[in-house]
């Protein structure tokens, strides 16, 4: 197996088309959260009586929630919510699965350049719907005509500034990871190999610092941040289309 430029493995390729983890692991993920959707709307009843509708309605009744309050009522009529709630939970998983040894595919760029690009078009087109085409093109000359280089500039930075922001969080953390697993196997070898004699030998083969002490930091690095990362680029998802509505 080769890398790609994106640090994942290739596992298949046929012709120029290259099947790398990012995409089998997504597709997992997908089918993780398709599974999730089923079980807790299967035998849905007006009158609640399980964990599972209890634990659906929770969730759709916070996201239509968080919907209304950032982008107006209006998104929420339109299906807006289903949308966020999609982009939180593929983000939220995708990272997440590093925690089972998987490649996380929020770990590849091209994960969130495609996310941060579907953003991007849902803020054109509401942009259009709100002052037409001459509406927005009439936006880049605001509020004076000089700045039309600066508002192009603004214009396009915005998707990339929301994939970096999120890739970069996401891979720093598990570079962060990784040294901390191997300064933990140095520290281990440097430190059993005091001991006199075969027993010292012994252990010092043996990481056993890495035992339990790296999972205080994946507290942070893989559960934390996955979900915050996953909930704030929801929430500037929201506030970018919101704002574009507003002509």
């Amino acid at each position: 197996m080769s890398l790609d430029v994106h640090g994942a493995r290739i596992l298949f390729q046929f012709g120029p088309v290259m099947i790398t983890e990012t995409v089998v692991n997504t597709w997992i993920v997908m089918a993780v959260i398709v599974g999730l959707c089923l079980f807790l709307t299967s035998d849905l009843q007006v009158h609640c009586r399980s964990k599972r509708q209890i634990i659906a309605e929770f969730i759709v009744k916070k996201v239509n929630a968080m919907v209304g309050e950032n982008m107006g009522e209006h998104f929420l009529e339109v299906g807006y919510a289903p949308l966020i709630c999609s982009i939180m939970g593929l983000s939220a998983l995708c990272s997440l699965s590093s925690m089972v040894g998987m490649y996380a595919p929020t770990s590849d760029l091209s994960t969130l350049l495609g996310w941060s690009l579907m953003v991007f078009v849902l803020i054109t087109y509401n942009k259009f719907r709100a002052g037409g085409p001459l509406g927005y093109i009439k936006g880049y000359f605001e509020p004076i005509p000089v700045l039309l280089p600066f508002n192009i500039i603004s214009e396009f930075a915005t998707p990339l500034s929301m994939a970096f922001r999120h890739f970069g969080n996401i891979a720093s953390g598990s570079v962060i990871t990784g040294l901390i697993y191997a300064a933990l196997a140095a520290a281990s070898h440097a430190l059993f190999s005091l001991i006199p004699g075969a027993v010292g030998q012994v252990l010092g083969q043996i990481p056993i610092l890495q035992v339990g002490i790296p999972a205080i930091f994946s507290i942070y690095f893989d559960l934390f941040s996955s979900c915050l990362q996953a909930f704030i680029f929801c929430m500037l998802t929201m506030m970018y289309i919101g704002s574009a509505a507003e002509g």
